[in-house]
């Protein structure tokens, strides 16, 4: 039984191969829609607001690296943690994960909200929009200092 349940942990390659094929295909699709939009302004065809095209890109390449550092870190965590990474990519435990994850997750959100007010139409109540994700942002940044601050003690 405990050679079973160690070999388990290799389940976690269908996570991991599935958040990689996520992160590759969000990053070309991002790529293929940069250049597509390029064309398409080259071309004189001009989209009703560049800026907001052009968030939505990012938009995509910040989720593709979301899925990315899920596989990597699934990947580090469960089957190999000497994958050769920059260091501040290296995933030693479930909270390093936790803390990458949240991270670029507050950018996402941040990127939403940009993308919000570049196309607001005077219509839409981004005030409260806008309230709910800053509150979700201070509640995910107390989390990460309250984890930081547990690991200095």
């Amino acid at each position: 039984m405990k050679k079973l349940l160690g070999s388990s942990r290799y389940l976690i390659l269908l996570a991991v191969i599935a958040a990689f094929a996520a992160a590759v295909t969000l990053l070309i699709f991002g790529a293929y829609e940069t250049g597509l939009e390029i064309y398409h302004i080259l071309q004189g065809e001009l989209p009703k607001s560049v800026a907001t095209v052009f968030i939505e890109i990012a938009d995509l390449f910040l989720l593709g690296v979301v899925m990315y550092i899920i596989a990597l870190g699934l990947y580090e965590l469960f089957i190999d943690d000497s994958v050769p990474v920059p260091h501040w990519l290296e995933i030693h435990n479930l909270d390093d994960l936790k803390a990458k994850l949240i991270s670029v997750v507050i950018v996402v959100m941040g990127v939403l909200f940009l993308k919000q007010i570049v196309s607001w139409d005077g219509e839409r109540n981004l005030l409260t929009f806008g309230g709910g994700i800053a509150l979700v942002i201070a509640a995910l940044t107390y989390f990460l200092s309250s984890k930081s601050g547990k690991d200095a003690h």
